[in-house]
């Protein structure tokens, strides 16, 4: 495996390091706008333990493609992140291979600080058909990134998935291998009076089935609903329902899907 930083256009590496089953990198520099990280060498259908920034919660994921970019967020596009994150002139990246129990265990399988907009091949991912104006702060990913604070909305820590008054709305969270569901949570943001809130939403899933769920006005605490479902690759959050209030902008802070590897078995 290898981390390679790359200046903005490609053709300068700032640092790489290489190795075979966990590459660790400390340089020293500072990252520039639209610099990117480029992890090479890995196997497909592989979970791995990713550390992108020490500001930064390491993420488990799971790749079908056998290299990567990530891509430095700057100006707005930073304003979902810790300020802290990618600042300064020393660095630390890290990618290993995940161990068995990390993989097996009963978990949150959707959470992924590290998810971008521009990653394929890379799971848990978060995408929707509508993020409010298309900031930063309003994008699918903010609603797997681990952070839950809901009395307020913008910049880090408020983040969240916005919808831009659309009532079509929906949200889909993949997984990228099979999954056993046994519980959902909804972190609904709590911005009032300046937000709404939902009283009923419908999760599909991949293999067909739906269960719609209701929900209250809520603050810093969950909606948590007992749905079971195995082997499911996908599910979406949508035909979201506001309550009867003068604010016209629900929010979703996190979502949280705890369970296991489908089996429980790593080999897929």
């Amino acid at each position: 495996m290898k981390i390679e930083v790359h200046g903005a256009w490609g053709d300068v590496i700032k640092a790489q390091e290489e190795a075979e089953d966990q590459v660790v990198l400390a340089w020293e520099g500072e990252y520039r706008k639209d610099d990117f990280i480029d992890f090479k060498g890995l196997e497909p259908g592989t979970f791995y333990k990713l550390k992108i920034d020490p500001t930064i919660d390491e993420s488990l994921i799971y790749v079908t493609t056998d290299s990567f970019r990530y891509t430095i967020p700057f100006y707005e596009k930073k304003t979902s992140y810790n300020p802290m994150s990618f600042v300064g002139n020393r660095h630390l990246v890290s990618i290993r291979k995940a161990f068995d129990f990390e993989v097996e265990t009963t978990r949150n399988l959707c959470l992924n600080p590290c998810d971008q907009h521009e990653v394929t091949g890379v799971y848990p991912h978060a995408s929707a058909n509508v993020e409010t104006r298309g900031e930063a702060v309003f994008a699918a990913r903010n609603a797997i990134d681990g952070v839950i604070e809901t009395r307020s909305h913008g910049e880090w820590p408020y983040e969240s998935w916005g919808i831009n008054r659309q009532d079509d709305a929906t949200i889909k969270v993949e997984f990228g291998y099979p999954v056993d569901i046994e519980e959902i949570r909804l972190y609904t943001r709590a911005d009032f009076p300046h937000d709404n809130w939902w009283i009923k939403g419908t999760f599909n899933f991949s293999d067909g089935s739906s269960d719609t769920v209701d929900m209250e006005k809520k603050v810093q605490k969950p909606h948590i609903f007992s749905i079971k479902k195995k082997g499911i690759e996908w599910l979406t959050l949508g035909n979201l329902i506001k309550a009867d209030d003068p604010s016209p902008f629900p929010a979703l802070t996190q979502i949280e899907v705890y369970g296991r590897i489908h089996g429980g078995n790593k080999e897929l």
